[in-house]
């Protein structure tokens, strides 16, 4: 399960976000390309974009699924 208190820096507020323990495999990337990406650093995945919509919110939820490390989450700050 993902920790918000080791969240990256470099994902945008809100509730869905990539923890520091993420391996850069840019599942999530592949999933839902309109809200994560490679961060600039280039060792993470970051979310560059919150979800707003019903349907967004589900291609997030499919990431965060996804995720072999369980480093994204949903409960950072709205």
């Amino acid at each position: 399960m993902a920790d918000k208190s080791a969240r990256h820096e470099d994902n945008v507020p809100g509730k869905y976000y990539v923890d520091n323990t993420c391996i850069l495999c840019s599942a999530c990337e592949s999933i839902a390309p309109d809200f994560f990406k490679v961060s600039e650093s280039g060792d993470h995945d970051v979310v560059y974009r919150q979800p707003s919509t019903p349907e967004e919110i589900e291609v997030c939820e499919e990431a965060l699924e996804a995720c072999p490390v369980e480093s994204i989450g949903n409960d950072g700050d709205e």
